[in-house]
């Protein structure tokens, strides 16, 4: 079969890869590699916006500081100045692609969130990520130089290296053709992973399901070094329902006088204030941590939040979205309680990064939620993910725009000669759900050297299964995104394993103090 030939192959179709590509497109021919369709990412369900200095009276100091205190010392000031200084630049670029940000007086709106000091948030009502996002799959999908390919997933890049050439960088990959069941071959000079998170590691998870961190485990594949995977940020309150996968509940429901208690059966106590004198309004890991101690300690699949005190009047003004949809799966919030569990969130490590995108192997860059660019440190800022994303691409871009040119080698296509059809599907099934249920338990929101140890047995035993099943049967989708979170699940629990603190998002019982110094956890391929 014959080799799809590009100048930049784009995997992931978020606002990080949608904007490398439409910077790309004017001077090079472009393929975007996703594996549903475009609009599947996480960027689609962002509720919130995207921060800027555009204020009177904000400064980017301003901006860099309330990123380095949420990011509790871990923070790459280079790489954070750079964001916030880039970022109106990057609203103005929306603004020309038509994206129709929420205006007041013939002004930008802009809203305030937790952390930061000033009004500096940008958004189309309570759906940026949706209104972006359509935007720019409108600009995409018009863009000649632009080819798609949907449904299309990464198999594994191919390096230099694997082929056995002195020159190890990226030439390519392999993508699996998911309709009809072929791998394809894939070779350009420029490879750019934006395949988003890995918040499918676990059970909870505001995630899609496409947030399998297939870009973090190709890369750590292919020779990268990954960093700060231990910090995994969690948002406290996901509605717990089966028919009502990764809803949020929004946080301002606790501003308004909701209150966190135990189920009837437990007790229906309250049990916020027994963890933080400012209770319900505690910061938000505080706040998933109190919920996270009390489910274990009681045995619970959920805790209860309850709004109902409120007038229903009150509750279709300010929370009509919320109040709607618990209504469609029978839960009336106007007389009784939301029940709500942490949720993994954001995955503030990744793949280690410079300021123009680049990985530690030529022609490889990652940008978005799969790179580790230093912005987020120990916990990301509110609102800072998306404008990361845009400067990120829009660096890469330009890098890229600059590369001399390079010969590239002939690509052997994917051999399946020797497997064949797997006869027990439902080993993938099974080691997939006991890998999110281990993850959740013993490197959730609270962790301890045994559950960590726990889970690192769990993983070398998995690790050992996954890698004969792809050794001998035929690839497909489960398969391959059940290979990369196992490997992602590695890397946090090893990172985990060598932070002897608790730090921003990473809460060890053993560790309960700062350490004297605060430095990133940078794993490298090939070391213990």
């Amino acid at each position: 079969m014959a080799t799809h030939e590009f100048d930049v192959l784009i995997v992931g179709s978020g606002l990080a890869g949608l904007s490398a590509a439409v910077h790309l497109a004017r001077t090079h021919r472009v393929a975007v590699i996703t594996k549903r369709a475009l609009s599947d990412g996480a960027s689609q369900w962002a509720q919130g916006g995207i921060a800027a200095v555009l204020a009177e009276g904000d400064s980017i100091e301003s901006h860099v500081q309330d990123t380095l205190v949420a990011g509790a010392g871990l923070c790459d000031l280079a790489a954070t100045r750079y964001v916030v200084e880039h970022a109106p630049e990057a609203i103005a670029w929306l603004q020309t692609l038509g994206v129709p940000f929420t205006e007041e007086n013939g002004l930008l709106h802009l809203t305030r969130e937790g952390g930061h000091s000033e009004r500096r948030i940008v958004h189309v009502t309570d759906a940026t990520g949706a209104a972006v996002q359509r935007c720019l799959i409108d600009v995409v999908r018009r863009t000649p130089n632009i080819t798609l390919f949907e449904g299309h997933m990464l198999v594994d890049l191919i390096t230099g290296a694997k082929l056995g050439m002195a020159d190890t960088g990226c030439v390519g990959l392999h993508a699996l053709d998911v309709a009809a069941d072929t791998v394809l071959t894939f070779r350009a000079p420029h490879t750019i992973l934006a395949t988003g998170g890995a918040g499918k590691v676990y059970l909870y998870t505001t995630n899609p399901d496409t947030a399998t961190g297939d870009g973090i485990a190709a890369a750590w594949r292919a020779g990268c070094r990954v960093a700060n995977m231990e910090f995994i940020q969690f948002h406290p309150t996901c509605l717990y329902h089966p028919f009502a996968k990764s809803f949020l509940i929004s946080e301002a429901v606790r501003g308004e006088g909701g209150q966190l208690k135990l189920p009837a059966s437990a007790g229906g106590t309250r049990f916020m204030p027994a963890h933080d004198a400012r209770a319900e309004l505690a910061p938000r890991d505080v706040v998933a941590r109190a919920i996270d101690f009390e489910m274990k300690k009681h045995g619970l699949d959920c805790v209860h939040l309850d709004i109902s005190h409120q007038s229903p009047e009150f509750l279709e003004t300010h929370f009509p979205n919320i109040l709607a949809r618990c209504a469609l799966l029978g839960i009336d919030i106007t007389r009784e309680p939301i029940p709500v569990v942490p949720a993994a969130h954001y995955t503030c490590g990744g793949v280690v990064v410079d300021l123009d995108g680049h990985t530690d192997v030529r022609g490889l860059y990652a940008i978005g939620e799969t790179a580790c660019t230093g912005l987020h440190g120990a916990n990301r800022l509110a609102s800072n993910s998306l404008v990361e994303c845009m400067v990120f691409a829009r660096a890469a871009a330009q890098a890229i725009a600059t590369e001399p040119p390079r010969a590239l080698p002939d690509l052997p296509p994917w051999d399946h000669s020797r497997v064949t059809d797997a006869d027990e599907i439902v080993v993938i099934s099974h080691n997939w759900d006991e890998l999110r249920r281990f993850m959740w338990d013993y490197v959730g929101i609270v962790r301890t050297n045994k559950r960590l140890e726990r889970a690192a047995h769990r993983i070398a035993l998995l690790s050992q299964e996954i890698a004969e099943f792809y050794g001998h049967f035929r690839v497909t989708p489960d398969l391959l995104e059940l290979r990369n979170l196992v490997q992602v699940a590695d890397l946090i629990v090893r990172s985990a394993q060598s932070r002897h603190e608790s730090r921003g998002l990473h809460f060890s019982r053993d560790y309960p103090g700062l350490a004297d110094s605060a430095v990133p956890t940078v794993l490298v391929p090939g070391e213990n």
